[in-house]
């Protein structure tokens, strides 16, 4: 398999990139919804430890894959059969997703900073944790959290409609299927 994309199938990079980032954002929304039900400060704690360095690694990933493909790869082209209105929704999404997702770690570490909350997490400090809610920045952090889980039902419904109604094979590009 090609490092790089060609005309139809993304290559190995786009595709580790694409997989490992939908698995960490999985792991981020089970994680942020498991810190707030958390019940006991040590539970909290490590929960929000895995939550933090895990959303810090998918705003890296994040910036990787803007920088990817600006610099280094294409996507490939969108099939003959796919109406413009599904190609401007398709790359509308995909830009709103990278847009949110530096939102959302944006809000998440100015949350950690802003509360002090670092230090507990990160640190020797030990204690309880601040409530995130007296913090400017923790509303658009749920608020971009619940975008994100939008924007991934969204993305797998439309890959879904693609693969069972269309049958375009379109999941064949991202390394599901063989092509």
């Amino acid at each position: 398999m090609a490092w790089k994309s060609d005309k139809t199938r993304y290559g190995a990079v786009a595709r580790a990139m694409h997989w490992i980032t939908a698995f960490a954002l999985v792991a981020m929304i089970g994680s942020g919804l498991a810190a707030e039900a958390a019940s006991g400060e040590a539970a909290a704690v490590n929960i929000l430890r895995f939550h933090a360095v895990t959303g810090v690694a998918v705003l890296a990933l994040t910036v990787l894959r803007i920088l990817w493909w600006v610099l280094a790869d294409r996507r490939p082209a969108d099939t003959a059969q796919t109406p413009r209105w599904q190609s401007l929704a398709a790359h509308g999404v995909h830009y709103a997703f990278y847009l949110v997702i530096i939102l959302l770690a944006g809000s998440g570490i100015a949350t950690i900073a802003l509360s002090g909350a670092g230090d507990i997490l990160f640190g020797s400090e030990t204690g309880a944790l601040p409530r995130f809610e007296d913090f400017q920045p923790r509303g658009p952090h749920g608020f971009f959290a619940w975008a994100t889980v939008g924007l991934v039902a969204l993305h797998i419904a439309a890959a879904l409609y693609h693969q069972f109604v269309i049958k375009d094979r379109l999941l064949e590009r991202m390394g599901l299927g063989r092509a």
